[in-house]
């Protein structure tokens, strides 16, 4: 409920810019400049974790961007979805050009997802909602794509925030797991991992495990907004001939922001 309380809100109620308060304007132009100035990349952290899938970030998690992605996933700002999903969606296309999908395959976009409680806290899950709105800005640029939810939490988790890189991956190990008839949706087509943030990794390695889990895949790529976030994992939905005579599909993960900091691989 709280959810549609924060989208009837933000029609009625005076609208700040999500990256610099600025009044009237949800996202002002400079700061929605920033989320597309620096262009989709791939990134790593530093150290780079095993079956981390290849990750594209659609901008830095910093200044407007930090804000922005703050303001939709803790204040309810729902509106910055759209010019969030906007700068996702040229991160998955980045990542799905990367793994040589063609522009005419399908893309399925699997959002790393948030605990039952945090949903709640917050009224709605934010990386689920950039990744819709991500997936329609495919659509309408002639991309087929859509979002599917199929990761779950498998067991309660502690908040990643007060953990170092080592007990975040420990806190996650096993975490994940693929519902009730989604290894069917899954091994459809090719899969991109969508998260809003990366900072070491841990969540898009482990619903890379996840996903190979109920289908053997190479590790997948993601797709992150800006260097310094977490990523967004996708899969592409490209329609396969008999298991026995089709090579396995490769994921991607992207993700809306990443640190500064992460090392930037351009090739």
């Amino acid at each position: 409920m709280r959810g549609w309380w924060l989208e009837i809100a933000g029609l009625v109620l005076p609208v700040a810019c999500g990256g610099c308060g600025r009044p009237r304007s949800e996202l002002c132009p400079p700061c929605r400049a920033e989320l597309s100035e620096s262009g989709p990349r791939r990134i790593l952290p530093r150290p780079v974790p095993a079956g981390l899938p290849r990750v594209h970030a659609a901008a830095p998690y910093d200044g407007a961007v930090r804000a922005a992605l703050l303001a939709h996933k803790e204040r309810g700002a729902l509106g910055l979805a759209k010019p969030l999903g906007a700068a996702l969606a040229g991160a998955v296309e980045a990542a799905a050009v990367s793994c040589g999908a063609p522009g005419a395959d399908p893309l399925l976009l699997v959002p790393v997802p948030s605990s039952r409680r945090a949903v709640r806290a917050r009224g709605h899950d934010p990386t689920r909602r950039i990744a819709l709105a991500a997936a329609r800005r495919l659509r309408q640029s002639g991309r087929p794509a859509r979002v599917v939810s199929v990761l779950r939490q498998g067991r309660a988790v502690a908040d990643q925030s007060a953990l170092d890189a080592r007990g975040r991956f420990e806190n996650l190990a096993g975490a994940l797991e693929v519902v009730a008839g989604g290894a069917r949706l899954l091994a459809a087509g090719r899969v991109v991992l969508v998260d809003d943030l990366m900072t070491t990794g841990a969540s898009l390695t482990e619903a890379a495990r996840a996903v190979a889990a109920v289908r053997p895949v190479h590790p997948p790529f993601t797709a992150h907004g800006r260097p310094g976030g977490r990523t967004e994992p996708w899969i592409d939905r490209i329609p396969l001939p008999a298991p026995s005579s089709t090579p396995a599909a490769q994921p991607a993960a992207v993700v809306a922001g990443s640190p500064s900091s992460f090392a930037i691989n351009r090739n």
